[in-house]
């Protein structure tokens, strides 16, 4: 998926305005100024359009944890400079402290029914056997049912 598009359905989900997305950007150790972010928010035809890096979006969904689940002890987990959609699926399901269960609440809300071993195999190291590449249509499933979930 599109890193602009993510940034844009997530905030619009979690009700935040651009005060609160650059606060969430600064938990994640990323500063972005007010004009980088209505950059963000353009559409991709516009001149003064300007793509999500995928470590700026990692920083991000860093930040959404550490606003929704407090900051961690220990030293800061690096930011990722590659991003997938499993990465994103995770950290999606991490901020909102969602287990295994709520998760496939979550897109049956938007019409997908997946078993819990299908949905484990998008959390699982790359190596492993039984890792399954997280689809464009999985997320934006997932996305859409967050969005359900948030006005029911």
């Amino acid at each position: 998926m599109i890193n602009n598009d993510l940034l844009r359905r997530i905030a619009k989900i979690l009700d935040f305005n651009d005060e609160k997305i650059r606060s969430v950007f600064e938990f994640g150790g990323c500063e972005v100024t007010t004009e980088q972010l209505a950059n963000f928010f353009l559409e991709k035809d516009d001149s003064a359009y300007q793509p999500i890096l995928d470590a700026q979006l990692a920083s991000f969904l860093n930040g959404l944890i550490i606003d929704k689940r407090g900051k961690k002890d220990g030293p800061a987990h690096p930011t990722e400079q590659v991003l997938n959609n499993n990465l994103i699926f995770n950290k999606l399901k991490i901020a909102l402290a969602l287990k295994a269960d709520d998760v496939l609440a979550v897109l049956e809300l938007a019409g997908l029914s997946m078993g819990k071993y299908e949905l484990s195999a998008f959390f699982r190291n790359v190596n492993h056997k039984h890792y399954k590449v997280c689809s464009d249509e999985v997320l934006s499933t997932f996305l859409k049912g967050l969005k359900i979930q948030v006005q029911q």
